[in-house]
């Protein structure tokens, strides 16, 4: 204490100290020319790095290509309803997300949450520990390691040691083999195909991660939040918010090239034009981002090519009843989707005006012909799927029926795979790339996307 009071007249006053960041921004930004960025892509990933870039006083164009923004959290008409063309749901352990929500305003409604599972032809709850002790398609024993299992997963922290095995041999070795072939595998191939071979056990490690943040303290409840309004009025609120700080939003742009113009940045769109940049950041998919930065050396761009994917075909299903209790439903019987997602068990159905919405997601290669399929196709398959695990499911219970279809969803996580992610520049000091493939052992959702985009944008800036 004598000695604090001895040094006390040459600390900075408090007030001062509090002003210090504020005053190093202020310098920074003082020091700092006006960059004109071009930010090829407009989901949440280009929206989030567009707005830390005009925070620090760049000039921001988005191209987008699709007719809106959002990306993967852009909504649709279904019906009389307006809503996210693919699931979402935010977790209070969400701080990347809530971050922007509260930046605009928006907040989140939580709710709990109840799980079941289809297996051997029978609907079970799986949200409590005693629905847990209570499912017969295990044996006590089964369930026992089972629980080590999750258990193991939810508390070890060093997701890079879950890299360097195979997914299954992990699964097997603290679930058993039973366990494995008749519960892990076929969710496993239901979510990943055939794709579980290569596929490293920081994938169900982040799973685990993820639905463990999600449990009440008490640990027998799930958590989840979802948006009011949908991911629409996020995204609404966000445009208005950009343009505001002076970024332009240009929709329906599509990239030709990304290449260089002397020290600047060329990018060539299909109606012919020709773009000039100080700076751009391609926010597409790998294999994508290697097809237009025409100009990265051929080693750069095959790296980027190689990187495995996994893409969605996911049906809108809008519906005059309640399937079931359940938020999420597990498959482990065969089904032509990979689980069914129940979303108005979490949303208030006055906001899908009365009705029911359900999300039945396929996850395949950007290859499969399941996305050649046209939609009539796809809904008879789901609809004979769906009616398999709910009987009394009808024709005159589906009020509208849609499919969204994203061919680059998020990078597989093979063996090793943080050795092979690519960085956020490139061998052109005006070009950094930034996508969902720099997700390092988590699940691809929003949060994880708004978090990858601080983190470029520290990098980049």
């Amino acid at each position: 204490m004598c000695l604090w009071a001895a040094h006390r007249d040459r600390r900075q006053p408090r007030n001062l100290q509090s002003l210090r960041p504020l005053l190093r921004r202020v310098a920074r930004r003082a020091r700092r020319t006006v960059t004109r960025y071009a930010v090829v892509g407009g989901g949440m990933l280009g929206l989030t790095l567009a707005l830390h870039l005009a925070d620090e006083g760049h000039e921001v164009e988005i191209l987008e290509a699709s007719d809106r923004i959002g990306g993967l959290a852009a909504g649709w008409t279904l019906g009389d309803t307006s809503w996210d063309r693919f699931y979402h749901v935010t977790l209070e352990s969400d701080t990347n997300t809530r971050a922007i929500l509260d930046r605009l305003g928006i907040v989140p409604i939580s709710a709990s949450a109840e799980t079941g599972v289809f297996a051997e032809g029978k609907l079970y709850p799986i949200t409590t520990n005693i629905d847990f002790l209570r499912f017969p398609m295990l044996s006590p024993a089964d369930k026992f390691r089972f629980g080590l299992t999750i258990l193991r997963g939810a508390y070890a922290r060093d997701g890079e040691a879950f890299e360097q095995i195979p997914v299954e041999t992990w699964l097997t070795r603290w679930s058993g083999k039973r366990t494995f072939e008749r519960f892990w595998l076929p969710l496993l191939r239901s979510k990943l195909g055939d794709a579980y071979r290569d596929t490293s056990a920081a994938f169900i490690w982040a799973t685990i991660q993820r639905l463990y943040a999600a449990r009440s303290e008490r640990g027998n409840q799930e958590r989840f939040g979802y948006i009011p309004g949908g991911y629409v009025r996020v995204l609404a609120a966000l445009s208005d918010h950009l343009t505001s700080r002076g970024v332009a939003i240009r929709t329906g742009i599509r990239v030709d090239s990304v290449g260089t113009s002397g020290d600047a940045i060329e990018i060539k769109l299909d109606s012919g034009q020709t773009e000039i940049y100080d700076r751009a950041i391609v926010t597409a998919a790998g294999p994508l981002a290697s097809r237009i930065c025409v100009d990265l050396p051929d080693q750069e761009r095959q790296a980027l090519a190689d990187l495995p994917y996994l893409g969605v075909v996911c049906a809108s299903v809008l519906l005059r009843r309640q399937l079931s209790p359940y938020y999420v439903t597990n498959l482990v019987d065969p089904a032509p989707f990979t689980g069914v997602i129940e979303m108005s068990n979490l949303v208030d159905p006055a906001e899908l005006n009365g009705n029911h919405l359900v999300y039945l997601p396929k996850y395949v290669r950007p290859d499969d012909p399941l996305f050649d399929q046209d939609d009539e196709t796809i809904r008879r398959e789901f609809i004979d799927g769906l009616t398999a695990i709910h009987p009394d499911l009808t024709g005159a219970d589906v009020v509208a029926f849609q499919v969204a279809r994203a061919r680059y969803v998020m990078a597989i996580p093979t063996i090793s795979y943080s050795k092979r992610i690519p960085p956020f520049s490139t061998s052109n000091p005006n070009l950094f790339l930034v996508n969902s493939a720099q997700i390092v052992n988590g699940t691809l959702n929003v949060n994880e996307t708004v978090g990858l985009a601080n983190r470029a944008a520290a990098d980049i800036l």
